[in-house]
């Protein structure tokens, strides 16, 4: 796994174990992540929305892809399409993917690094495999995570952020059996290097096989435990988590999540996302690509889309082949909480 990494776990800086009397959270669900076909029709498994939408506020979708091992000609992507209302944070842990949106921010996401776009008042973009890993094949496996903003936020300017893997804060557990990749929000008097207009915690977990990860947590923030591969436990019941699994948790003060002793061949360590946020509580209308707080709202982001109000794509990349105004086989749920 080429995500960010160091030769000597025992050289960085420690997150200290919670206080004995420190309230951990226990596990309220675990959810196994239904699959989807999503942008040319690659398949991604999506543990939310399907839940309780409070549950994952200010979280709105996630989504799994890979690991697969594509053959010559087979990797795909998700050509233009537009966004507004929210964030979309796109993490690669192998492979790699090209992006290109209308405010010009863009390029190459590969191993270990971190894309993150705010729509805000309206952008298009598009993800696609770089030529070479289409021609060649080979592995790919990376994260999307959609973000919403409060109302007041919703309007904001488009933002690009690239993350590059050399920028994510590495971390150890306090015994050294896990790092810690932090990519966005606080963790032990760390931060990590998205800026985020929503308060929100993002990280990548990997434990060594029988290692246990303990943190404190915000109290104002809930808190997912996402398995990206390996399988273990989490909360201080010891709840059973595997591969494609999202444990929510409940109340509390820490988390704790530990690897199984004994791990498959093909994946040897128990790899998890680790993350939470401050719940926003507003009402919540998805319509494919737009995420706002009203159908009002959503029928003026189609009208805008259709009159070129959300951006315009540069000349050199448009393909009419490819352009479609809907991200394919995006959810529609509406919510209010």
């Amino acid at each position: 796994m080429p995500a960010a990494t160091t030769e000597n776990i025992l050289t960085l800086p420690r997150i200290p174990r919670p206080e004995p009397e420190s309230a951990f959270r226990e596990v309220v669900h675990v959810i196994t992540a239904p699959t989807f076909l999503e942008g040319e029709g690659f398949q991604v498994r999506r543990p939310f929305p399907g839940i309780d939408m409070g549950l994952a506020d200010p979280f709105l979708l996630l989504d799994h892809l890979g690991a697969v091992e594509y053959a010559p000609g087979e990797a795909k992507g998700a050509p233009w399409h537009p966004h507004r209302g929210f964030e979309t944070v796109t993490y690669l842990i192998d492979g790699a993917l090209e992006h290109h949106d209308s405010t010009g921010g863009g390029g190459l996401i590969s191993d270990g690094s971190t894309q993150w776009m705010t729509a805000g008042a309206g952008i298009l973009h598009d993800e696609m495999p770089p030529e070479w890993l289409v021609r060649k094949g080979g592995l790919f496996h990376g994260v999307q995570l959609w973000v919403n903003l409060p109302r007041e936020l919703k309007w904001t300017p488009p933002r690009y952020q690239d993350i590059a893997s050399d920028r994510v804060v590495l971390l150890s557990s306090f015994d050294g059996g896990a790092l810690v990749r932090l990519i966005a929000g606080g963790m032990a008097g760390h931060e990590g290097p998205g800026v985020t207009w929503t308060p929100i915690t993002y990280a990548h977990v990997t434990l060594s096989p029988g290692a246990r990860f303990e943190t404190e947590w915000r109290p104002d923030f809930n808190a997912m435990v996402y398995v990206l591969s390996g399988g273990g436990t989490a909360g201080p019941e010891g709840r059973p988590i595997r591969e494609g699994q999202l444990a929510v948790l409940g109340n509390g003060e820490s988390i704790r999540v530990e690897a199984a002793a004994v791990q498959e061949s093909r994946a040897p360590y128990m790899d998890v996302l680790v993350l939470g946020g401050r719940p926003i509580r507003e009402p919540v209308v998805f319509h494919g690509p737009f995420v706002m707080n009203t159908r009002d709202e959503i029928h003026q982001a189609i009208r805008d889309y259709h009159a070129g109000k959300l951006g315009t794509i540069p000349a050199e990349r448009i393909d009419f082949s490819k352009v479609h105004g809907d991200r394919g086989g995006a959810v529609r749920q509406e919510s209010n909480e």
